[in-house]
């Protein structure tokens, strides 16, 4: 219990840990495709997001941009949507990686290996939707297959709650 008599639940959280992104900014420019020797589809864009803040000694209002470079895999059906100004949602992970440049100089490069991008906006902005009212039109990067539907056949006779196997 607390200082105020409340339960508190605490758990050793040594053990976990969290890599999630999320973004929602505009892309700095339109987004780049190009495929693996296996012929796998890499997309490669950048987002910028904005943070303002009121300066505590000035008064003044400042603002801050930060660009995030995004890799979204299997995401050629999107990328032609994704254009210079465009404004997405971003979700998925960061992943620090390393190669060697022209010069065999060890480059280091952290991005956000995207899960999901939603093209934001009204009509004209985002790339419309489902309907002309919509204001999200969502592009996931790797469809998740879901199960089909089993064919509802006509309810058997006979069948008892005993032959169920579960």
């Amino acid at each position: 219990m607390n200082a105020a008599g409340e339960c508190v639940r605490v758990r050793n959280m040594a053990s976990r840990s969290v890599n999630k992104v999320i973004l929602i900014g505009h892309l700095g420019r339109d987004a780049e495709t190009a495929y693996t020797a296996s012929q796998t589809a890499v997309t490669k864009f950048s987002v910028a997001t904005n943070r303002r803040w009121k300066d505590q000694q000035t008064g003044e209002w400042k603002e801050e941009t930060n660009w995030s470079n995004v890799v979204l895999w299997r995401g050629e059906n999107v990328a032609p949507y994704l254009t210079k100004g465009k404004q997405v949602y971003v979700e998925g992970r960061l992943q620090t990686r390393s190669y060697d440049d022209k010069d065999g100089k060890k480059v280091w490069t952290t991005e956000v290996v995207a899960e999901d991008v939603i093209l934001l906006g009204g009509r004209g902005e985002g790339g419309g939707g489902p309907d002309e009212y919509s204001q999200e039109a969502p592009m996931r990067s790797a469809p998740r297959a879901r199960p089909a539907a089993a064919p509802s056949a006509p309810p058997a006779e006979g069948i008892s709650d005993d032959d169920v196997p579960f």
